[in-house]
């Protein structure tokens, strides 16, 4: 089990090929799961305490309000990075109103881009069972509603539409091998999962993490920014987009096609499996449109219901098509080994790579 907060999808595929490594055959089964907007409420029992009252926390929203090494909220390490960055609240707008409009797309035709990989879901029995095909939850996003809202922070610039909310899903890949994924009759959209990038960035600056996490991936890949069409991120905060972009040189409006977890949330585990997924679809039907036909290599994703994290996914010219997932996420105190380490504390960017064909 891998619990690494916003980061775990990434984390998960990232040991799942690398113990699938060099087998030709076997596979590895990536489950993600997360219950974010009704996580559980704890309760510690104090029996010496005054009345016998017990401590309680919220397990979800306790650690978005303070990070136990900054004292600080999620939204004031956004603040601080856009105040570095001097964006206006204006400019956050119209970011979030061009990332609904991008989740619009897969909204289009009754959702024929989302009904190639949702998977219905059935809650309860019975009479009272209630079926579950599509977002739950999610709100437009328009130019005059976003400008109406105030920022959060009496000096800030991030309003509650320029940040995510909490939401649950479930998202799943296998990882195999070639030979093995075509055993299997999958039909893909497939990955090659080829180099993994690592980087750490200040204490309270979260929002910058996916940038040298992202270098170091590319660099290990032997590639280059400008080989990449298609960029997909994990934005809790539209900051995180925008510095991407500025330092990295992307083309924010052109970032996260068919919708991100800015709009329909973020349940922290199955983020980033739901990002390589949907950035597998969109790369397949370009191939397709293009009239390429790709090969099948050996990472094959499964159907998610719903997910989010930093992921980026891409295609060169020449036909290849590179995916890059990039997740930023809390870490504890870094005794014994990686996968050892609590959710939680430090701020971490982990970014897989890999290349579709």
């Amino acid at each position: 089990m891998i619990s690494q907060a916003c980061a775990t999808s990434v984390a998960a595929i990232h040991a799942a090929a690398s113990s699938q490594q060099g087998s030709a055959t076997g596979a590895r089964l990536v489950i993600t799961t997360d219950r974010t907007c009704n996580g559980p409420h704890l309760v510690y029992p104090r029996s010496a305490a005054a009345g016998g009252t017990p401590e309680s926390e919220n397990w979800v929203l306790d650690s978005f309000e303070r990070d136990p090494v900054t004292g600080e909220s999620m939204l004031s390490t956004a603040e601080r990075v856009a105040a570095e960055g001097s964006w206006s609240k204006d400019e956050f707008d119209q970011v979030t109103v061009r990332r609904y409009e991008q989740y619009e797309d897969s909204l289009r035709q009754d959702r024929a881009f989302q009904r190639k990989w949702m998977v219905p879901i059935t809650v309860g029995q019975g009479r009272r069972a209630v079926t579950i095909d599509a977002h739950v939850g999610v709100r437009p996003v328009r130019s005059d509603s976003a400008r109406e809202l105030k920022a959060v922070l009496p000096d800030g610039v991030i309003s509650y539409a320029s940040q995510t909310h909490p939401a649950d899903g479930t998202a799943g890949m296998i990882v195999t091998a070639e030979a093995q994924a075509r055993e299997l009759g999958a039909d893909g959209p497939f990955a090659r999962v080829l180099a993994s990038g690592f980087a750490r960035v200040a204490p309270g600056t979260m929002p910058k993490a996916p940038v040298p996490a992202a270098i170091a991936a590319l660099d290990a890949a032997g590639i280059r920014l400008g080989d990449v069409d298609v960029i997909k991120t994990h934005n809790p905060f539209v900051v995180n987009d925008l510095w991407f972009a500025r330092e990295l040189g992307a083309d924010v409006a052109a970032m996260n096609p068919y919708g991100c977890s800015l709009i329909y949330g973020h349940p922290q585990g199955p983020t980033g499996a739901r990002a390589v997924v949907e950035l597998s679809m969109h790369l397949r039907s370009a191939a397709a449109a293009a009239g390429c036909s790709p090969a099948a290599p050996p990472v094959i994703p499964a159907r998610p219901w719903s997910s989010r994290c930093s992921t980026r996914l891409a295609t060169s010219p020449g036909r290849k098509r590179e995916l890059r997932t990039a997740a930023p996420a809390r870490r504890g105190k870094m005794t014994g080994s990686p996968d050892e380490w609590a959710p939680h504390y430090t701020d971490i960017c982990v970014s897989p790579v890999g290349i579709l064909r």
